[in-house]
């Protein structure tokens, strides 16, 4: 069945597209827990996070090309039933190392939300609405992360950590369900070679020889790897060092995730008036002001709650005007593998 435009349509896309930040910030809080749980260092309850990420990472250069070849309804479920799989080995895990190893293919699953979900926006809205659609879609989705940490928090602290894996479980067989009702297919233009190495590698040197893209792409990968500093060490800084219980963690990160909120949602409203390279410019700027400044405040002793939160929330909301321009960008260009050859 055709892909048509509704509301349930973007509530679905940006669920699927959520499932990944949803997956790592519903059970930061419970990161110094986890180190008491296995009696490991925080170095190894970091290591769910940096394999996660590893496994987010690798499952991107195979999603693009997957959905062109099977088209995108297919991928989606298979990628959802995975996901559902590891997030209950999640769950039952018996050390460290065993969710270590299903955080892994917990990403792998997981991935096809953002990756292929975005690519049905592409799809079903064209080059010109996809930034504005993306960046409300942002603006949406940001509600997960803001409520995830502060209900894992609640979970942890009142039935255990390995709640937080069974609702995600539940999450992903709801969400499943209604992508095979709700979802159709929006690959028009299937690629049987899409898969073949050669196809693959060609597609792929194209891409990193378009300039455009890889500044998009670097763009991205900048206040990303800023966030990702935040998510995977806010917990410890926080908790452990300056005693906030899960709950009051939650809510420090929810002031965060409403600064991008706040960026994606006027990247919506001002994308279309200024064009995605000045929006993800004047977001660049905001985002180095906040590292900047909070790491000002650190190099100065400055450790408290404020001096940690309000430059972060710069930098966030920086992120929230870059990161929807910049996806809308690299993909404005690659439609669809069948016609220019390429990867979404």
């Amino acid at each position: 069945m055709p892909v048509v435009d509704s509301p349930g349509l973007r509530i679905l896309l940006t669920a699927l597209v959520a499932i990944g930040p949803l997956s790592t910030d519903l059970y930061l809080p419970s990161l110094p827990v986890l180190v008491t749980v296995f009696g490991a260092d925080v170095s190894t309850v970091q290591l769910t996070l940096s394999v996660f990420m590893a496994g987010f990472a690798v499952s991107q250069l195979v999603y693009g090309p997957l959905s062109d070849r099977f088209g995108r309804r297919p991928v989606i479920l298979g990628g959802m039933a995975v996901y559902f799989v590891a997030t209950v080995a999640c769950a039952l895990a018996p050390s460290i190392d065993a969710l270590i190893a299903a955080s892994f293919f917990q990403a792998l699953g997981g991935c096809v939300g953002p990756v292929v979900g975005r690519a049905v926006v592409r799809d079903v809205f064209g080059r010109d609405r996809a930034a504005s659609v993306l960046a409300y879609m942002a603006t949406a989705m940001a509600v997960a992360p803001a409520v995830g940490p502060l209900f894992g928090g609640v979970l942890t602290e009142h039935i255990g950590w390995r709640a937080n894996f069974v609702f995600l479980s539940i999450f992903a067989a709801v969400l499943g369900l209604f992508a095979v009702r709700m979802l159709g297919e929006s690959n028009q233009h299937r690629d049987p070679h899409a898969l073949r190495p050669g196809r693959m590698a060609a597609n792929y040197l194209t891409l990193l020889r378009d300039r455009a893209y890889l500044g998009f792409v670097c763009a991205t990968a900048a206040v990303f790897c800023g966030m990702f500093a935040f998510i995977s060490g806010s917990s410890f800084l926080l908790v452990t060092g300056l005693g906030l219980s899960p709950t009051q963690y939650a809510l420090c990160f929810a002031m965060v995730v409403a600064s991008f909120m706040g960026g994606s949602f006027s990247a919506g409203k001002l994308s279309g008036r200024f064009g995605f390279v000045r929006m993800i410019r004047v977001g660049s700027v905001l985002s180095l002001t906040g590292g900047v400044i909070g790491l000002a405040l650190a190099l100065a002793g400055e450790m408290h709650v404020v001096s940690i939160i309000a430059p972060m929330g710069l930098f966030i909301f920086g992120a929230g005007l870059t990161m929807p321009n910049a996806s809308a960008g690299a993909v404005a260009n690659y439609p669809t593998m069948a016609d220019r050859k390429s990867v979404v």
